[in-house]
């Protein structure tokens, strides 16, 4: 499952006003991660329905991001199996969780025994830092997150306002980061704007070896090459909702050898250049763009909708 809804099972009220939350209590939001295959598995990119883990119908979700989304929501992680791995991995992959989850504590376990208070009564879960808590967006924040460098592990975090050249940017992704040219990413994610898509904003997601591309919400209109000066940098960045304003490129990188200043540089090149740039949208749509379509259509109608 899920952690974000089996936690607002317990606010979600009943027609007769009465809640799960009237009688019980969310205390603590436990993820046990198996030291031996936790990396194996999200390198894998399996899909739900392969592994008759599918929860519902037309689930696409693969074990990869199934993975990221219940370390990142917990409050407790329990590295159990650790009598699997050697004490250099154990402490590399507790690392690796400390990065993409900085709130979270960490227990260490061998056959899942853990004292019982490091779980019970803990009175940890707290819904609005739960969303806030993984680390790509402590990265984007700006907020400390301790430092890893020590086992390889490390971040990138890349901002710029102008869009994205789609086809640069999908030879990147889907040929050079996939190839591990810059390291491995264990986890990417953030906010993106094509130029042939340009009154969207795109959401980012990648963990492991699977890739989301989607759309975020519609962009404000404004006109190349006048955009507000520092506005990536002004930007709160604790949720996704419609009424936040993502300038540009606003992405984190997080991943063991990275080779920052090449995936910098390649990110860059995929930008428009000056002349793509002044051409304007009109332009822009002719670009070649390999990138999943989005229905432009309703996200617009979602949005009138929600502004209404």
């Amino acid at each position: 499952s899920e952690p974000m809804p089996v936690a607002a099972t317990f606010a979600f009220a009943r027609d007769d006003g009465a809640t799960l939350g009237d009688v019980a209590r969310l205390d603590t939001m436990v993820t046990v991660v198996d030291a031996a295959n936790f990396l194996p598995e999200l390198r894998g990119g399996d899909e739900l329905t392969a592994r008759g883990l599918d929860q519902y119908e037309d689930d696409e979700r693969t074990v990869s991001d199934l993975l990221m989304d219940q370390v990142e929501f917990a409050d407790v992680l329990v590295l159990n199996k650790t009598d699997l791995v050697t004490a250099e991995e154990a402490d590399r992959l507790a690392a690796t969780l400390g990065r993409l989850n900085p709130a979270a504590r960490i227990v260490r376990a061998t056959g899942g025994r853990v004292p019982p208070a490091e779980l019970l009564g803990t009175g940890l879960f707290d819904l609005a830092k739960a969303q806030e808590a993984p680390g790509w967006v402590a990265e984007l924040n700006g907020d400390h997150v301790p430092e890893t460098e020590e086992y390889g592990i490390t971040s990138l975090v890349f901002r710029a306002e102008r869009p994205f050249h789609p086809g640069r940017l999908w030879e990147l992704v889907s040929e050079r980061l996939d190839a591990g040219e810059f390291g491995t990413v264990l986890r990417s994610k953030g906010f993106f704007w094509l130029a042939s898509r340009s009154a969207v904003t795109g959401l980012w997601s990648q963990a492991g070896s699977v890739a989301r591309f989607e759309p975020s919400g519609m962009r404000p209109i404004m006109s190349p090459p006048t955009y507000p000066a520092g506005l990536a940098d002004a930007t709160a960045l604790t949720g996704l909702g419609d009424e936040q304003v993502h300038s540009g490129q606003e992405l984190v990188f997080i991943g063991t050898g990275l080779r920052k200043d090449e995936l910098r540089a390649a990110l860059t090149r995929c930008l428009l250049d000056d002349a793509e740039h002044a051409a304007g949208p009109r332009v822009w749509t002719a670009f070649e763009d390999p990138f999943p379509g989005w229905d432009e259509y309703e996200l617009q109608q979602e949005h009138d909708h929600s502004h209404a």
